[in-house]
């Protein structure tokens, strides 16, 4: 099992050249790249040369930190055509860089809109069906996680998408701070996680409000009657996650892949809250999956 750090709250006053000694000095031995402007950005083509890219390996490297995965969004289910042949290219460019990282894994979204999921989805399909030559060749691992405002929401539909799909190189993302939007309550967490079992490869972790309690005013978003999909990515204990169920239930399916931090939106306390994170993850792995699960920190084991 690996502890990854999705240092997002550390982009905006660091280069991606200068993450790996930021993550080595939260105590992780692991990180996740997700979209960041000098890198491989929201919904554009990356921005990284062949020249950063090495630059970048050897920097990890030099810390002791190790890229769990690249995590690209793009919009390759469209909804417009030369979007997602733009997509299409930029993705192309974005799996050569993972594979130039020595990296294996590249988590993203389904990225489709909701108004037109059967368009959407056909529009995916059409992509993957362009990129799967590439992904197969190089030996890269897709990771796909339903996202608020996506095609596919609800957990045990991306489940059964992810199994539709019929490769053994295309597996399943649980998001805890989407948990709310994946399709109900207490007791959603286990029945997504039990449903993707051997699928699950990789969970983010960080809290967040249940938006559907109290009549739906936990937020208060206007006009009334807004589609808008509000949720956090808070600190563990900030929300309203049941993290002992989510680690039950990834010890009941066997879970040993990668478990990522992923708090956003508090760069004040960027350093100490990823800390934190860190030993909250631990006890939870210790208290649920046993201390011999336990992944290793930077600079131990």
């Amino acid at each position: 099992m690996k502890l990854a750090l999705d240092p997002q709250m550390f982009y905006s006053t660091h280069s991606v050249l200068e993450l790996p000694d930021v993550v080595a000095r939260t105590g992780y031995s692991w990180m996740e790249l997700s979209p960041k402007d000098d890198f491989v950005p929201f919904f554009r083509h990356p921005r990284a040369d062949d020249a950063t890219v090495h630059k970048l390996r050897r920097r990890a490297a030099a810390a002791g930190v190790g890229i769990a995965s690249v995590l690209p969004v793009l919009r390759w289910s469209g909804p417009d055509e030369d979007e997602r042949q733009a997509a299409v290219r930029a993705w192309k460019r974005a799996i050569q860089i993972t594979v130039d990282l020595d990296v294996d894994v590249m988590n993203s979204e389904f990225n489709g809109r909701p108004e037109a999921p059967e368009y959407a989805e056909s529009q995916f399909l059409r992509s993957l069906e362009e990129l799967a030559p590439l992904f197969e060749a190089e030996g890269v691992r897709l990771v796909l996680e339903p996202h608020p405002d996506d095609f596919i929401e609800d957990g045990h539909a991306a489940v059964n998408l992810v199994r539709g799909l019929n490769a053994d190189w295309i597996d399943f993302l649980y998001c805890t701070p989407h948990t709310f939007h994946q399709g109900g309550g207490g007791g959603a967490a286990t029945g997504i996680i039990t449903a993707a079992g051997e699928k699950l490869a990789h969970v983010h972790l960080a809290d967040t409000l249940d938006h559907t309690a109290s009549n739906g005013l936990r937020y208060i978003v206007n006009p009334p009657g807004s589609t808008a999909r509000v949720h956090q990515h808070a600190e563990l204990g900030r929300g309203e996650v049941d993290f002992d169920e989510v680690f039950a239930a990834l010890a009941a399916v066997g879970f040993d892949g990668v478990l990522s931090s992923c708090v956003f939106g508090w760069e004040e306390h960027a350093e100490e809250i990823s800390v934190r994170q860190r030993e909250k993850v631990l006890a939870l792995v210790d208290k649920h999956l046993g201390a011999d699960h336990r992944p290793a920190t930077h600079g131990a084991g």
